[in-house]
């Protein structure tokens, strides 16, 4: 029991014993059996007190032992409510500091935001120009594509033209270079022509504006191709011809090729002709009486008895006393 419930059995038990063994002693004093209820009484005085000592005795080596418990239980409890305390000063130190940050991040959140819509606002006017761009860049895309694909066309029809060109230009080289030798031959039939001409021709007889035309059949075209030809036209002048060169003479047309050789006729004219005493053979293709004046203009047309061959050919007109001109011309 606790302190307080034995001090109150204790002011409740003594006066009560008391009060009774006073009222024994009056009644009798004498009696023994009133010793014997008075020791008795006493008896259970001392049993009932000593049981209180006793209990009074746990009861403070408890008190004490639970006092040592509770004053540990308190110390404790202190040093836990000291750091407690500590870490609710932390605690409320971190809170203002996050607090602080708190309020600095919900301004920084707030701008952001802003800077967000903006940037939001922003990014869909540059979508919006970005897709006017791109179908603009797309309409560009394809008329570079058409472009390009016409440009294609041009450079493969220049590539084909350039090889036509090019097999052209070694035709065309490979004709320059024979007609540079055919040229060449040309001039050197020419000379010869001119320094026989020279030779046999008198100073104040001879033929002027020669002309050599090779015709085809139908009429009067003229043609440079040995396929074609099939007659030969040849025209002159003689002018200021002296009298004693006029009157009717023998005019002798003589067709040869390079080398001299006549060209084939059915009816070839065999004459001899004769200069400042020299006497020349020729062989003829066509031949004419004619009246030789002051001036006039004469002309032969000899019918082909076979195609030429593509080659160089000489024309000469002859009299009896010489040569009157000659020509050259080219059959390809």
């Amino acid at each position: 029991m606790h302190q307080g419930s034995i001090t109150v059995v204790r002011s409740f038990v003594l006066p009560v014993s008391i009060a009774f063994l006073n009222y024994q002693i009056r009644i009798t004093m004498d009696s023994k059996r009133f010793l014997t209820i008075l020791a008795v009484i006493l008896g259970l005085l001392l049993l009932i007190s000593l049981y209180f000592n006793f209990s009074q005795k746990g009861q403070k080596e408890n008190l004490q032992r639970e006092n040592v418990e509770t004053n540990d239980a308190l110390d404790v409890m202190t040093s836990l409510r000291d750091d407690l305390a500590s870490q609710v000063d932390s605690l409320s130190q971190e809170y203002q500091l996050l607090a602080n940050e708190n309020e600095g991040l919900e301004g920084d959140l707030s701008k952001l935001k802003t800077q967000l819509n903006q940037a939001q606002t922003a990014l869909a006017r540059a979508k919006r120009a970005s897709a006017a761009e791109l179908n603009d860049l797309r309409a560009q895309i394809q008329e570079l594509m058409s472009v390009r694909a016409g440009l294609e066309n041009s450079i493969r029809s220049l590539q084909m033209e350039n090889d036509s060109l090019r097999q052209r230009t070694g035709v065309l080289e490979t004709d320059l270079a024979v007609s540079t030798e055919q040229n060449q031959q040309l001039s050197r039939l020419n000379e010869s022509i001119q320094q026989e001409v020279k030779r046999l021709t008198l100073a104040n007889f001879k033929a002027t504006a020669f002309q050599v035309d090779v015709q085809q059949n139908s009429g009067e075209r003229v043609t440079a191709r040995s396929r074609r030809a099939r007659s030969i036209s040849v025209s002159f002048d003689l002018t200021n011809v002296p009298s004693e060169y006029q009157g009717v003479r023998p005019i002798y047309l003589v067709i040869s090729d390079d080398k001299g050789t006549p060209v084939p006729t059915d009816n070839p004219v065999r004459a001899t002709v004769r200069v400042n005493g020299q006497v020349t053979e020729i062989i003829a293709v066509e031949a004419k009486d004619i009246n030789i004046t002051d001036s006039q203009r004469l002309s032969f047309k000899h019918e082909l008895a076979e195609r030429l061959r593509g080659g160089f050919y000489r024309v000469s007109v002859f009299t009896d006393i010489g040569i009157l001109g000659a020509s050259s011309f080219q059959l390809r």
